[in-house]
């Protein structure tokens, strides 16, 4: 599967985030301090820019996409210990989000996904113990226990009834079987708003991929500095930068290849938009015709 190319969202939970809730831990001082003057205000213009997909997990499992990229945290002086996805302001609890997912995979036995939980903030050891225990009750076997990437096939999982693949980018995965190290994910970041480097930068990682050994993303992501925001602060991001660069940016992934030297799982904010879903669809059209398609 690692010669397949998936759909995959680019902070994946951020379809709900929650203005009510306190400024995530990650967030630098001044974000802080500006959120501690302007209260609501500030929140509510910060969710436009925060929030990257307007689809809740059960839509984008149906839309197609495959990989969630996942960002966990604690609340600051919560009594309960509770895990919340989260990007900058907290999003749904993470129990929820996936038994929402695993409800799709009892519905839909054949279908397989990658679970990237690749931030962690305000997290203790008990933390991710409460997590990994969290992954046992909801997903149980469904998970793929971690092996080489180029050994995973379809026909594997199936056989297998795995349907779960979780990377975890913590120490802690080498103590847990079912869960891939984080390495076997890269996930290279441009972080500029710049379509044209965006391009170059996404096109040189590809060329570096096969170096890794490993599953591989590409996001098609662009990302907004603080002059950005200030410009186009009542706009959000989507309507500011994802719209205007999305020619551009779909231009790239229509001229991309399946298999060992290409694409693998690629990931954008607002998933939905244009034709992005179908054109990333359509690349695995591309696999040679005499390869097994199950690999």
């Amino acid at each position: 599967i690692s010669s397949v190319v998936f759909l995959g969202s680019h902070d994946s939970f951020s379809f709900y985030i929650d203005e009510a809730s306190p400024v995530g831990p990650e967030q630098p001082e001044t974000v802080q301090n500006f959120v501690s003057v302007f209260g609501t205000v500030a929140k509510k213009l910060m969710r436009k820019w925060l929030a990257t997909q307007t689809m809740n997990f059960t839509s984008q499992l149906g839309a197609g996409i495959r990989y969630f990229d996942l960002r966990i945290s604690t609340k600051p002086r919560d009594p309960d210990n509770e895990l919340y996805f989260a990007h900058g302001l907290f999003s749904a609890k993470v129990k929820e989000g996936l038994e929402e997912i695993n409800a799709f995979l009892a519905d839909h036995p054949k279908e397989v996904i990658f679970l990237d939980f690749n931030h962690f903030y305000g997290m203790q050891k008990y933390h991710h113990e409460k997590l990994v225990q969290m992954l046992k009750d909801t997903y149980g076997n469904k998970m793929c226990p971690a092996i080489f990437a180029h050994e995973v096939s379809l026909q594997y999982l199936w056989e297998k009834e795995h349907q779960v693949l979780v990377f975890y980018h913590s120490p802690v995965a080498l103590e847990v079987p079912f869960l891939w190290p984080g390495q076997m994910m890269p996930a290279p970041w441009a972080n500029t708003t710049d379509p044209e480097k965006l391009i170059q930068f996404l096109q040189a990682s590809i060329t570096e991929r096969r170096k890794k050994g490993s599953f591989f993303i590409s996001q098609v992501v662009l990302t907004p500095k603080a002059s950005t925001v200030v410009k186009g602060v009542a706009s959000g991001l989507r309507e500011t930068i994802t719209e205007r660069a999305l020619p551009a940016m779909m231009q790239w992934v229509r001229t991309q290849k399946p298999g060992e030297s290409g694409v693998n799982i690629i990931t954008a904010d607002f998933v939905e938009l244009g034709d992005f879903i179908s054109t990333v669809i359509k690349l695995n059209y591309d696999l040679d015709e005499g390869e097994d398609d199950t690999t």
